[in-house]
Formats: C-alpha cells, sequence, structure tokens
C-alpha cells in the first residue's frame, strides 16, 4: 500500500470571475521513504497538491489517501515546511525548535533532549540561545526542519525550502537536508521550480502541465537510489540527461 496516494484528484475555486480549475485528474502514488519532487510552471497547482495532501484543503474531485485512510483535515503525520522559516524573532533557536512540540502540549524533558541532540547533530550546537537575527539562512532553515521533524511527522511537505537562499547556500542546506530525512527514513514530497534541485535530491520527478493541474510525466532518478548526494548527482553525466529531458517537457506546447 503507498504510504500517500492520490486518486482522480480534482479541485476548482471560485473566483470574481467565474470558477476555475486548478487541479484535474491527478493520480499519484508515493511509497514509504520516497522523495518525489514536483515541478511545474508557476500556477499549475503545485502547492495546491501539498494543500491537499496536508489537509488543508479539500478536492472537488477524487480521493486522497495516507496508509489508506482518507485525508478529512489536518493531519499530525504530516509535517509542513514552508518557503519562508518562519521563526518567531523573539525567541531563541531552541524555543523556535520546540515550538510545533508545544503546540501539541507534547513537550516532555524526552522530547526537548531529542530537540537538543538533533540541533547538535545538525551543526547548531552552540547556537541553542542564540535568535533568528544572528543565524544566516541556512542555518534558519535547518532550524525549521528540526521544529518540523521534532513532532516526527510520517510524511514531510516541502513548499520550495531553499527558494529564499543564495545558490550556495542552496547547495549546502540541500545536501544536509536529503542526508538528514534519509536518516530518519521520511516520505517527502518536495514543490521547486528549480529542477536541478529537483532531479540531484529526488528518487522521482514529477512534472505537472500548465493549468489545469495534471501529471505530464514521472521520471525515476536512479542516481539517488544508488545512495549519491545531491552535489555527487550533478556531476554525473545522467544528470544532465535527465534535466534535459524534464526542461523540454517544461517548456512543451500544449
Amino acid at each position: 500500500m503507498p504510504r500517500v496516494e492520490l486518486k482522480n484528484v480534482g479541485l476548482n475555486y471560485h473566483t470574481i470571475g467565474g470558477e476555475v480549475v486548478a487541479l484535474q485528474d491527478v493520480n499519484l502514488a508515493i511509497e514509504d521513504q520516497e522523495f518525489v519532487a514536483i515541478v511545474g510552471r508557476s500556477g499549475c497547482g503545485k502547492s495546491t497538491l501539498l494543500s491537499l495532501v496536508s489537509g488543508l484543503l479539500k478536492p472537488t474531485r477524487g480521493l486522497v489517501t495516507i496508509d489508506g485512510e482518507e485525508v478529512a483535515g489536518p493531519n499530525q503525520r504530516v509535517g509542513y515546511m514552508l518557503q519562508q522559516d518562519y521563526l518567531f524573532e523573539w525567541r531563541t533557536i531552541l524555543d523556535n525548535a520546540l515550538l510545533g512540540l508545544e503546540i501539541r502540549k507534547e513537550k516532555t524533558p524526552e522530547a526537548v533532549a531529542e530537540v537538543k541532540d538533533m540541533l547538535k547533530a545538525y551543526g547548531l550546537a552552540g547556537f541553542e540561545h542564540y535568535y533568528p537575527p544572528q543565524l544566516s539562512g541556512g542555518m534558519r532553515q535547518r532550524v525549521a526542519l528540526i521544529r518540523t521533524l521534532a513532532t516526527k511527522p510520517d510524511v514531510l511537505l516541502l513548499d520550495e525550502p531553499f527558494s529564499a537562499l543564495d545558490y550556495q547556500s542552496r547547495l549546502s542546506v540541500g545536501e544536509d537536508v536529503v542526508k538528514i530525512l534519509r536518516e530518519r527514513k521520511k516520505t517527502v514530497i518536495m514543490v521547486t521550480h528549480d529542477i536541478s534541485e529537483a532531479v540531484s535530491m529526488a528518487n522521482r520527478v514529477v512534472v505537472m502541465t500548465p493549468r489545469p493541474g495534471k501529471i505530464r510525466s514521472q521520471h525515476r532518478i536512479d542516481m539517488c537510489d544508488e545512495g549519491l548526494t545531491p552535489l555527487q548527482t550533478r556531476e554525473e553525466p545522467r544528470f544532465r540527461q535527465y534535466f534535459a529531458v524534464i526542461w523540454k517537457e517544461l517548456n512543451a506546447d500544449d
């Protein structure tokens, strides 16, 4: 059974100008511990798809399930990491990382100790009592990831999580994030506009059509399956081949 599945999913929404079809006939099955990247033109419904999996939106048609159970609303089994880190400037790094646990009333001594261990393991040892303005963009994103992982979600949704970073930071943080998520055996769905990012990080890349968003094609990325890191993947000749095919599909006339 797939960890996440969308069956014949469609979503319409209403504007002043009338009804708009955002997604149409989306069928997608994502296995446990798989890292899937979704790419497509702006407005094709990539982020809308994440909102459906998270339970923030309900489909107009079709069914969204996690482990065979219908997603009927926000689900504690799903973690959502957005484009901005949304750290509270007045809270320390440790307190920011503990926020999700506080909201769920799960801030036990054991959970706090685990978060401290993650901060140490992911390059933030000694920064626990700093404040967000004192950290680099890449360090802030690591804190946001730890905050999400602290609640132990089964499925992690990433909505262009590195778009606010400069190129060098994107490479570094992307490398760290893939390592962390592989170690923790998470199922990941990532939305990105960056084909290089998708090919270097994911097990599978899903290409969507312009609105109404449908799945145009799917590409198994064997380099990730072989255990290569994102930076190692970018050095492979196959990387350029995947990039060229996906770029062509994204820019095809419909």
